[in-house]
């Protein structure tokens, strides 16, 4: 067990990302969201995009998960070879990449880009999966953690309005290698449901650094509450 991946041992990592077109889609933003998850006790952050990886590096003490979104394709979290050993140069401790079954773009096998990315840069790999299948492969071919990231985002899963604790107790039960809970964690109530349900690790993204969504859900909810004029 890597000391890296121990240290997250049932804490928080913190994933820090801003969608395209965004006022927040900036690097230096990223680095002020990371920071401050950082003093309010995240154990790690996850990020997206070389700048944001190498302000977010030079600014934060914490296990850093990078990944690099690109392309239209169905696989497009760090989709190639050339995309995750760049991940790893630009800071990242952990490649996060696309554990799913689907075909990757430059034809590689999912075992040989993690093994291409543990030979040539040392960085530890997390595999985002959707199914209990691709994590039991993924762990298989050389993943250093699973997660539930892409559950509900593909073709053939069915998205839930929470996070898909069966998934996340079914990998913890099958794999070796310990396993992230990732997806749709809402509150902390659900942070802690997915510990209980064997996750080693947990990511929330959307309800802490997202305030376009975390508005939209209190207008939203006075909209309902309101009385009818």
């Amino acid at each position: 067990m890597s000391a890296l991946i121990d240290s997250l041992r049932h804490r928080l990592v913190v994933s820090c990302q801003a969608y395209p077109g965004e006022p927040m889609r900036d690097p230096d933003t990223m680095r002020r969201v990371a920071m401050s998850a950082a003093r309010g006790g995240a154990a790690g952050i996850r990020a997206q995009g070389l700048a944001d990886i190498m302000a977010i590096r030079d600014a934060v003490a914490l296990p850093l998960i990078g990944l690099w979104k690109d392309g239209d394709d169905d696989v497009f979290i760090t989709p190639t070879l050339e995309h995750a050993l760049a991940v790893a140069r630009a800071g990242a401790h952990v490649v996060a990449l696309d554990g799913t079954s689907r075909p990757r773009p430059d034809g590689r096998t999912l075992a040989e880009t993690i093994a291409a990315v543990h030979e040539q840069t040392g960085a530890l790999v997390m595999a985002d999966c959707s199914t209990l299948a691709e994590g039991v492969a993924a762990a298989g071919a050389g993943a250093d953690v699973v997660g539930t990231t892409l559950a509900g985002y593909t073709a053939y899963t069915s998205k839930s309005d929470g996070p898909d604790l069966d998934l996340v107790a079914r990998l913890a039960d099958a794999v070796d290698v310990p396993v992230v809970a990732e997806g749709r964690i809402h509150t902390p109530a659900q942070a802690a449901q997915a510990l209980r349900a064997g996750a080693w690790t947990v990511v929330v993204g959307t309800a802490i650094t997202h305030p376009t969504t975390i508005t939209g859900w209190f207008t939203s909810a006075l909209e309902d509450a309101a009385p009818c004029r």
